[in-house]
This record gives C-alpha cells, sequence and structure tokens, in this order.
C-alpha cells in the first residue's frame, strides 16, 4: 500500500502547482453559473420548516445535449437521433413553430439606441392597475425529505452541527500551521471537517486564506492513506465550504473516488455523485463507475432508484444500456412512490431526455393523475415537463389540472406557470379555466420575468388562440416586459422572434419591437446563429407584417433574403408535406374534376406560412380557370407524376383530365340500366368542369358505347373549351388540414393556422377547407365519393 500511494503521489503534486490560483477563485465556470441562475438554483438546501409548501420554480425549458462534455445551455436542443422513433418527441408535419432549439451563449453586440424608445427607457409600467408581486421560492431537493433513506445519499450544505466563528476558525489554522509536519489523515479531516461549520458569511474569507490552501494541499498529500468515510467527510466539507467547481482539488478526489467506487456501496456511490451536483461540478468519470455499479445491483430501494433518476437528470445524459433496466425497477417500484418522488422522477427524465415506451409512460402520468392533489407546485410542473417531452397527451391529468391549476396560479411562480402554458400549448390542450388563471396572475409577476419566460408565454397564449379581449392586461404587460428586457436579446435573438410571432398570431404588431427585430442591425445577428435556423421566423414576421399592416415604413427584409428562404422552405416541403398520400390524393382529384393540372397549383401561396395548398381560380359562373405559371420555385407547383390525361387525336383532341378505363365504361355502359338518381349524378360529376345534375338524360337502347363515349367526352371537352366569363374571379385557396391544426378535441384553430387563414383573406383569398375528418376516410373510398365531395367543397364555395 506504502508503495501504491508513492507512486500516485507525484501525479497529485503536479496537479497542485495551480492550486493557490484556484482557491482565489470565488466563481464556478460559466457554464455551471448559467445553469444554476437559470434554475434559481438551491439545490443544496434540503432543510425545511415543519411547514414548508413547496413552489415551483423552473427547471429549463431547453432540453440538453447527451455529450457529458459539453456545458449546459438555456434550451431545448436534444439529439432526436438517439430517441427511438417508437417513442420520441414527435414532429408534427403540419403545425409550424418557431426556430426554438438551442440559445447561444456567445455575446454578440450591436446599436440598440436606435430602437430604443421612450416606452422602452421608462421604469416597468404596471398594466391597468396591477400591482407587481414578489416571485415564489421554492425547494427542487424536497423529495429527499419524503423518506428517511436519503440522509445517508445527500449531502446537505446546511448541515452544520456546530456554527463556529471567524476568530475560532482563524486559532485553529493558526495551530495546525504549527503542526504542518506531524499532522495525520484523521487530523487533516477532523479540522477541515470543523472549519466546514464556519458562519456562512466568513466561508468566502476562510478560502483565499493561504493558510486553508496549505490545508487543502495536506488533505491531497494524505489522500491515499484516507479511510473510504474520511473521504467522503472531506468532499461534504467541500460541498459547505462552496468549493468552486473549476478548483484543482477537486479533480484529485475525483480520480481518487473514481480508483475506489468498486469497493464503495451504492449509498457512498450516490452520496459522492451528489456532492459533486452541489458543487455543480461535472464528474463524468466517477458518473460511469457509478452507472457500471448499478448496472451490478440485482435490485435497488425505492429512494436509491429515486437518487439516482436525479442524478442522471442533474446529468443531462441517461446511458443507453442502462435506459431498460431503470425503468423496469421503476415500474416495479411505482406503486410505491410518494408524490414529490413521482415530481423527481419525471424531472429526471425530463432533464435527461430518456425516452420510454408509452405504456410505461401513461403508467407514471396514472400514478402522477393518483396523487396530484397532494403534489406541490413544483412536482405538478416537473409532470408538465415530462408530458411536454413524451408528446403524450393524458385526458384525465389534463382534466384534473383544469381544477388544480386555478387553485393553485396565485401562489406560483412565473416560470412554472410558463411550463404549464407551453406544456398545453405543445399538447394542443386548450383549457380556458387554466389559461385565465394564468392570465390574470402573470402581470404581477412580470418583472421577475427573463426574456424567455416573457416569450414563451406570449407564443403559448398566442398559439392555443387566447384573444386580447379575454385578459386585457395579458399581452401588453408581457410586452412592456420585452422592451425591459431588450439587452438579453443580444445573447438570445430567438427570444424575440418567439414573442413577436405570438403575438402575430393574435393580431399584435407591436412597432418598436418589430423595428428591432428586422432592422439590419438584428437580423444580421439573426443570421449569424449557427445553432439555430431563425431565417424562417423572419420570413414568417415580415411577412405577417406587409399584410396585416400595409402603411409600415419600417425595416424590412430584403427581397434576396425573402427569395432566398422561400426557396428553402419550398423544397423543405417538396420532400416532406408535397409527398404524403392526402396531399397526393388531393392534388390528383382535384385535376380529376377540374379538367386537368392547368387548373390546379400546389404551391405556398404565401411562403412566410410554410405550408402547401392548392390555389384553383373560378370564374363568376363556377368554370374553372386556367392559372397563370410562375418561375418561382416557391409558387411552382410540384409535378407528382401521379395523375395521367390520355389525348385521343381521332376523337377531337380529347384532354379532360379523365382516364378512359375498363371500369369507366362498365360504368357508362352499365348506366342503362340504373334507375337511382343519386346513382347517375354521382357518375355523372366525374366529367368536368361544370357540376352534373341528377336528371340528366340516359343513354337510350341500343347506343354503340365507344362512339357514345367519345361523343359524350367531346360535348363535355367542347365546355371545358369555351373562353370563361370576363367576370371577376374568384381565387380559392384548398387546404388539406389534420388534427395538429386544431385544439385537441375541438374545432378550433391552432394560433398559427387562424392566422394564416385571416391572411389569406387578406390577400384575396376564399378558404376552402378539406377537413381532416371527411378526406382522410375518403382515401380508403372510390374516386367517385372523392369527387362528389370536391365538386361541394369547390362549387359551393361561389355560391
Amino acid at each position: 500500500m506504502a508503495a501504491c500511494v508513492l507512486c500516485r503521489r507525484p501525479p497529485r503534486l503536479h496537479l497542485l502547482l495551480g492550486l493557490r490560483k484556484h482557491l482565489a477563485r470565488t466563481q464556478f465556470n460559466k457554464a455551471a453559473h448559467e445553469d444554476d441562475k437559470e434554475e434559481g438554483r438551491s439545490d443544496g438546501d434540503v432543510s425545511l420548516p415543519e411547514d414548508y409548501k413547496l413552489n415551483y420554480n423552473p427547471s429549463c425549458y431547453r432540453q440538453w445535449n447527451s455529450t457529458l462534455s459539453q456545458s449546459r445551455t438555456d434550451n431545448d436542443d436534444y439529439s432526436v437521433s438517439n430517441i427511438p422513433p417508437s417513442f420520441r418527441q414527435q414532429c408534427n408535419h403540419y403545425s409550424i413553430s418557431s426556430s426554438r432549439h438551442i440559445s447561444s451563449g456567445k455575446k454578440t453586440s450591436f446599436d440598440l439606441a436606435s430602437s430604443t424608445s421612450p416606452e422602452s427607457k421608462s421604469p416597468y409600467l404596471h398594466h391597468h392597475g396591477v400591482p407587481e408581486s414578489p416571485d415564489v421560492g421554492y425547494y427542487p431537493r424536497a423529495f429527499l425529505k419524503s423518506r428517511p433513506e436519503y440522509l445517508a445519499m445527500t449531502a446537505d450544505p446546511t448541515q452544520r452541527p456546530h456554527v463556529i466563528k471567524w476568530e475560532q476558525a482563524s486559532k485553529r489554522l493558526h495551530e495546525s500551521s504549527a503542526l504542518r509536519g506531524s499532522r495525520g489523515p484523521a487530523d487533516v479531516t477532523d479540522l477541515i471537517v470543523e472549519l466546514s461549520s464556519l458562519q456562512p458569511g466568513r466561508i468566502p474569507l476562510l478560502r483565499m486564506d493561504k493558510r486553508f490552501e496549505v490545508l487543502l494541499q495536506c488533505s491531497v498529500e494524505n489522500l491515499g492513506r484516507l479511510s473510504d468515510l474520511q473521504l467522503l467527510d472531506l468532499l461534504q466539507s467541500f460541498v459547505r465550504l462552496k468549493l468552486p467547481s473549476t478548483h484543482s482539488v477537486l479533480d484529485v478526489y475525483e480520480e481518487e473516488l473514481c480508483r475506489r467506487a468498486s469497493r464503495m456501496d451504492l449509498s457512498q456511490l450516490l452520496l459522492s455523485a451528489d456532492s459533486w451536483r452541489c458543487m455543480g461540478k461535472q464528474a463524468p468519470r466517477f458518473l460511469q463507475r457509478l452507472y457500471e455499479a448499478v448496472e451490478s445491483q440485482p435490485s435497488l430501494t425505492v429512494s436509491e432508484l429515486v437518487h439516482l433518476i436525479y442524478i442522471i437528470g442533474e446529468s443531462r445524459h441517461c446511458p443507453a444500456e442502462l435506459i431498460e433496466p431503470l425503468v423496469q425497477l421503476l415500474m416495479c417500484h411505482l406503486h410505491q412512490l410518494l408524490p414529490e418522488e413521482v415530481g423527481a422522477v419525471c424531472l429526471g427524465l425530463f432533464k435527461s431526455q430518456t425516452s420510454i415506451s408509452e405504456v410505461f409512460a401513461l403508467r407514471i402520468f396514472d400514478k402522477a393523475h393518483k396523487v396530484s392533489a397532494e403534489m406541490s407546485d413544483y412536482a405538478v410542473v416537473n409532470v408538465f415537463k415530462y408530458l411536454r417531452f413524451s408528446y403524450l397527451f393524458h385526458g384525465p391529468w389534463m382534466e384534473a389540472m383544469t381544477h388544480e391549476v386555478p387553485r393553485r396560479a396565485h401562489g406560483m411562480g412565473v416560470q412554472g406557470l410558463m411550463h404549464v402554458v407551453l406544456a398545453c400549448s405543445a399538447l394542443r390542450y386548450r383549457s380556458d379555466p387554466i389559461l385565465v388563471a394564468v392570465a390574470e396572475r402573470i402581470p404581477s409577476l412580470v418583472p421577475h420575468c427573463r426574456s424567455k419566460d416573457s416569450c414563451k408565454l406570449i407564443w403559448s397564449f398566442g398559439t392555443l388562440g387566447f384573444l386580447p379581449d379575454q385578459s386585457p392586461s395579458l399581452y401588453p404587460s408581457l410586452t412592456q416586459g420585452l422592451r425591459q428586457k431588450k439587452a438579453e436579446f443580444l445573447w438570445y435573438p430567438e427570444h424575440l422572434l418567439t414573442g413577436l410571432i405570438g403575438l402575430a398570431f393574435v393580431g399584435q404588431f407591436p412597432e418598436d419591437l418589430i423595428s428591432l427585430a428586422l432592422g439590419p442591425d438584428f437580423v444580421k445577428l439573426a443570421l449569424k446563429s449557427t445553432q439555430l435556423e431563425l431565417k424562417k421566423d423572419l420570413l414568417t414576421l415580415d411577412g405577417a407584417l406587409a399584410l396585416e399592416l400595409p402603411h409600415w415604413t419600417g425595416p424590412r427584409l430584403s427581397p434576396a433574403l425573402r427569395a432566398e428562404v422561400s426557396e428553402m422552405v419550398w423544397k423543405n416541403a417538396q420532400t416532406d408535406v408535397c409527398q404524403k398520400p392526402e396531399i397526393l390524393e388531393a392534388e390528383s382529384s382535384l385535376q380529376d374534376l377540374l379538367g386537368g393540372a392547368e387548373f390546379v397549383s400546389k404551391r405556398m401561396i404565401l411562403p412566410h406560412t410554410r405550408i402547401i395548398d392548392f390555389e384553383v381560380h373560378l370564374d363568376s359562373s363556377g368554370q374553372p380557370v386556367p392559372l397563370n405559371q410562375t418561375s418561382d420555385p416557391s409558387e411552382t407547383p410540384l409535378k407528382s407524376g401521379t395523375s395521367t390525361y390520355p389525348t385521343n387525336k381521332d376523337c377531337g383532341m380529347i384532354n379532360l383530365g379523365v382516364t378512359v378505363t375498363e371500369d369507366l365504361i362498365a360504368r357508362l355502359t352499365n348506366s342503362k340500366n340504373n334507375t337511382d338518381p343519386a346513382a347517375t349524378a354521382s357518375v355523372a360529376q366525374r366529367a368536368p368542369p361544370r357540376r352534373v345534375e341528377s336528371d340528366e338524360s340516359l343513354p337510350e337502347p341500343g347506343w354503340h358505347p365507344t362512339r357514345d363515349i367519345v361523343q359524350r367526352l367531346t360535348s363535355l371537352n367542347r365546355t371545358v373549351s369555351e373562353p370563361p366569363n370576363t367576370g371577376e374571379v374568384v381565387k380559392l385557396a384548398v387546404q388539406v388540414t389534420t388534427r395538429n391544426h386544431f385544439c385537441c378535441h375541438s374545432q378550433q384553430l391552432m394560433g398559427f393556422h387562424a392566422m394564416k387563414r385571416r391572411h389569406l383573406r387578406l390577400a384575396g383569398y376564399r378558404v376552402v377547407e378539406l377537413n381532416h375528418r371527411d378526406w382522410f376516410p375518403l382515401l380508403r373510398k372510390g374516386r367517385m365519393e372523392k369527387q362528389a365531395y370536391l365538386s361541394r367543397k369547390i362549387f359551393d364555395s361561389v355560391t
């Protein structure tokens, strides 16, 4: 053992060369500091009063990279490639969301003076006389109070058996310096543990004391001779002393703990991991040893399992090989979880972006629903977070929340309320009791909002179609909050675009903020982002502005940038939405109904909405009018190649968009025996381009099939060839909707799609909706049924 210690000592002494410099540091590194600030970190504080009440303060909205070496950022980005396709947060191909993923931490500055309004310089204005309310505190580690078993595996920086004064600490340091050569491992450990009970306000002074620096050096020199319990005592002392996570002595201790991990029990390993967490230090090597030890464990207790999931969440990564055994254990212990533990499990799974099967996730939400009335506000919000990540709608939970959230809203913090409405918007769940309760609480909390909070609140309320007249103070107070947070947009330009697009959903356009967002400096800043694609958001804002504020004389995107982004979104649609069966079938059926491809244009009528429509023109008599083709790729219809349009030179150049098949001949031939007027009308409606009435004459007995078919189609072709009336042309925008266009269990359009229809009308179009409830079942029907449905939708729109 002695040889081993001597052999390991030189590298430790080598690491101590920078010890003095690191001891003078009093702050964490930037990544850990930003993460703690993001969550209002007080993770180490688990001492609660007897009658404590748990309230929510945010966990990160953002999602995290699984790579341990990457610093944590303030956003919701994660690699979906690592999530099983069977259960990842689904991307809705028909829904439009702004490019909210990773926030860049890089500071970029530009001149805000040109876009600073008097309002933005003034103190916060309380709209409608709403007084400012203090934000709400919270205890993020309160689940540790649920069971006494947690005491053995958690570090508590507030536990100081007997607080000592600075004079006593200074005296002990002086005595220790005089006995430096004769101090053993126990002496060093006892002294550091005693010093960790110093008054909290004096701890920074202690860390800068040279004698304390020598004491730390002495602990490293004796590290190999420390027992496991002494080593853990020292680690907990470092938590109470708030050593910076970048301190070089911590690297030495992590190395020693990794070496001893194989002989430590699971409680000791969890205590070590919790200590690293309290100090804000990422310890990937030690965590790997912890995960290896868990894999070799036959089983875990409930407290060990919950605390492990908490540690995994705080590290923002769960090894793939650990997911299945953890889930199996979780399902075994699920019935034993207490309300706060359910919230801790949901938060750990959310932060680590751990995707589990839908069946298991629903069981967790079932458990949460059963104990929802007993859960703290913080735990309730954690369940909302994991619901949003899993993209699962749990009806009983959401129904319970229509009663719970209004009851709790007056005591919740602004960031907790933000996560509630954010989850509702992601799940397309509109509940007026929830929205009204949150809307009434938010204005008094706006001074406590980060720019991210204000923008996400605006986005969520706008997405759910919560109109300004439903809460007159909500949008003005949040908009004013954005003005007060302009400086934050230097770091997070996507937040401003999120908020402004959310306001556009409900027809709100604050001109000073729009001038800032579309100004050349901000556009340049947004385009520099390498982690976010903000071009599409800029295009959406610019397009909405052009239609809703035609008098606007402020800054706009350049024509070149608009064309570039329009082409980009069109190319994306060509390989995605345009290839969906419901879209291809609608295109083919419309062409058959109206007489050919020249009467139907599949394109993005409004490129800033990023959704394709079918454009159809009808004259005043209801006859289709050919559309003028354009070379703009964002406006040129895609050639699907799904339909053929036969020509016959011997039959008057027939080009009706109807393929003459054996089935068609059989229908026409057998129609003489059909006495059902409705069936006659169904067949007749197949003949474009006019509405065919049910009393149309039937073929006479003895007719020649081929000759009469040709004559019948030729006569219809003459109708098509007739010049259209010179009256006003009616422009139709035919939309194939999906359920994701609407709020859940409702026919109310989501905010973006309501804005799109408003913009189409402003652009002079009549919207024809092919509702998913009607159109999708017709995909399994014959062409006649589709033609009859489309005929009603198209021709009734001009009557």
